[in-house]
């Protein structure tokens, strides 16, 4: 069964008529298909019994090399009104009783489609081409062990290189290079050092890394359509007196979330696996971000690992595991293990441990 047909065996199940998608990750994935996207309404429509793209004349000699599915295509001169009636008349036996638009699309281009579909009921791509996504199957998963084996080699890379006098920017464009020489895409270098570790998402700039400095390294980069994602800690000299108890407590919530993390179990119970036992140490108020999200086309993607998700794990999954304390003025502390989740359990895809690294150089 391909993807059309498994999505539309969601959609029966989940009582959708109409699906609308917008270029960007859920298109991708479904045709392979990643046309260019700007303020000119292009947007891919699938019925149970039928499918079409409302595409711009500028976009659809490119387009055309990727898929070879019917294009309603309209000009800058007439606007996309009449091409859009054209593909909702060809969409036979299409009710409009419920419809679901790609929440990453422009409003104008979902009003557009809103303002033809009334009275329909309108959700997002959650529990049709949502769920799919988040069930990798086996050849992602393996595409995944790779990216992962890549976000490795450029972790060991920046840990090997870094030293005091360099700039968090000198340390990034270190992981950089690595992703491109693997072939990869690099999508992220988030290097945050001293009082800046204490920022979870800290744009990495220029600061001077100094002796007795606390460093986060999150990396990812993009390889085969797909991501990777890693956070491991590095400490320039003699780390902070109280480093390495609280990177202890960090790393026995990462543990018992591995540990609560099976087929069947809900998302909710994982994160609050990782958040008692920092809580219970005493730095709850510290914690302030949930445990993990999916990953796969997307670095950020269901399901995601918070305190309110009632998400069923199950095989298939991957998702990251990154419980973190993060004490402003002083320092922060994050570990980020990526999973899949087989029939026993989470298969952790890293290869590096989750130590200290306290370098002496």
């Amino acid at each position: 069964m391909d993807k059309i047909d498994k999505l539309r065996q969601q959609m029966k199940e989940k009582a959708v008529d109409l699906i609308a998608l917008a270029p960007g990750a859920n298109l991708n994935w479904l045709l392979g298909v990643n046309p260019h996207a700007d303020e000119r309404p292009l947007i891919f429509l699938l019925t149970q019994t039928g499918l079409g793209f409302l595409m711009p004349e500028l976009e659809a000699e490119s387009a055309r090399q990727q898929t070879d599915i019917r294009f309603y295509t309209w000009s800058d001169a007439t606007g996309p009104t009449s091409a859009l009636d054209s593909l909702l008349t060809d969409l036979k036996g299409f009710s409009s009783r419920s419809i679901v638009i790609d929440e990453t699309m422009r409003a104008d281009h979902a009003a557009l489609i809103q303002d033809k579909v009334l009275n329909a009921n309108r959700t997002f791509t959650a529990s049709t081409i949502g769920k799919l996504r988040m069930i990798k199957d086996k050849s992602e998963q393996n595409i995944l062990r790779e990216n992962a084996n890549q976000a490795d080699t450029a972790m060991q890379n920046a840990l090997s290189e870094i030293q005091s006098g360099m700039t968090e920017d000198a340390v990034a464009s270190i992981i950089q290079s690595s992703f491109s020489e693997q072939g990869a895409l690099p999508q992220f270098s988030i290097v945050a050092s001293g009082p800046n570790s204490a920022f979870p998402h800290h744009q990495t700039g220029s600061r001077v890394l100094n002796d007795g400095d606390v460093v986060v390294i999150d990396l990812g980069g993009k390889f085969k359509g797909y991501a990777s994602d890693i956070t491991r800690m590095a400490i320039l000299g003699s780390p902070p007196g109280d480093y390495k108890m609280i990177h202890q407590i960090v790393e026995d919530a990462v543990c018992d979330a591995l540990e609560a993390a099976k087929p069947g179990e809900v998302a909710k119970n994982v994160d609050k696996a990782a958040r008692d036992v920092i809580t219970k140490a005493g730095f709850g108020q510290y914690f302030i971000h949930r445990t993990g999200h999916g990953l796969g086309s997307e670095i950020h993607e269901p399901p995601y690992i918070t305190a309110t998700s009632d998400t069923i794990l199950e095989p298939g999954m991957v998702f990251s595991i990154e419980p973190g304390i993060y004490i402003p003025g002083k320092f922060g502390i994050r570990l980020e293990e990526i999973v899949v989740l087989n029939d026993k359990g989470p298969e952790v895809l890293s290869k590096l441990s989750r130590k200290e690294n306290i370098l002496n150089n």
